[in-house]
């Protein structure tokens, strides 16, 4: 087994939204906000080549919006092409797309325009989500609607390049790959658990973004059920310190991965790292 990081780019969200109750003057120390209160972002993408598969973990924002969407959320840096290809890899050669959840910051790239039509972008892959957080994208409530944006997600099932994972505690997606599901954020999303060089490597996706959300009041406000969150990320950051387990950031800026230690304060920041140097 092989694990890359791709780096699909940086992009802003209001610094307020995503701590949630936590106040700004606390926040800014580890993330701090530009003059219109935005943090700065990563999309941190994880691929792994295991088994005869290139499997591609979530795909970033892509960049099939408008200029009007985009203003909102300022994608800048690096392109998942490029930081494939310095792995020496291209879009045809992924064999699966896992979607940890539908939202545009983590589907928008697996739906590209050509010409008039919305295609998925790595034609080759097999996408994968599950029933229980399809049928919740596909039929949003009011709060997370702006969030699933349907041609980010219908094209792929029309296309037929759509399956499902069946809702399984730590269900196997390939034998050294589970599945983690936390219901907080959003419902039903899936964290990759990977066995990887002796260590085990769980992406975090939207439950830890970033180093600065490790603190348990440190919930996002665009959380869905934040009290699930806070419950199910006092669980696995205590699962984590006891089994030293390496965390993969999807958002955090600065840094891939990260290990923890325990403290006075509660369960805190340990190393950060880059997931080459495992």
């Amino acid at each position: 087994m092989k694990l890359y990081t791709i780096e699909a780019g940086l992009f802003k969200l209001d610094g307020g939204a995503m701590f949630g109750v936590v106040p700004k003057s606390i926040w800014q120390r580890t993330n701090p906000a530009d003059e219109n209160n935005l943090c700065t972002l990563a999309a941190r993408l994880l691929l792994i080549e295991t088994e005869g598969r290139l499997i591609l973990v979530d795909t970033g924002l892509g960049d099939k919006q408008d200029a009007k969407f985009f203003s909102h959320y300022q994608p800048h840096g690096s392109k998942l092409e490029d930081s494939l290809a310095k792995h020496g890899f291209n879009k045809q050669d992924i064999t699966d797309v896992l979607l940890t959840h539908l939202h545009f910051d983590h589907v928008g790239g697996a739906v590209e325009r050509r010409g008039n039509a919305l295609v998925p972008a790595f034609e080759n892959a097999t996408y994968w989500t599950n029933n229980k957080h399809w049928h919740w994208a596909t039929h949003p409530n009011d709060r997370e609607k702006a969030s699933f944006l349907k041609e980010n997600i219908l094209p792929l099932q029309d296309a037929g390049k759509l399956n499902f994972i069946d809702e399984k505690d730590r269900a196997f997606f390939a034998s050294d790959v589970q599945i983690r599901f936390v219901y907080g954020h959003t419902e039903a999303m899936m964290l990759p658990q990977i066995s990887y060089n002796g260590k085990t490597v769980l992406y975090m996706a939207d439950l830890l973004p970033s180093v600065g959300h490790i603190p348990l009041p440190y919930v996002a406000s665009y959380d869905v059920f934040p009290l699930q969150t806070l419950n199910e990320k006092k669980a696995l950051l205590q699962e984590a310190l006891d089994n030293d387990y390496v965390l993969f950031l999807e958002h955090d800026p600065l840094h891939e991965c990260c290990t923890l230690k325990q403290t006075e304060k509660g369960i805190r920041l340990d190393r950060t790292f880059k997931l080459q140097d495992l």
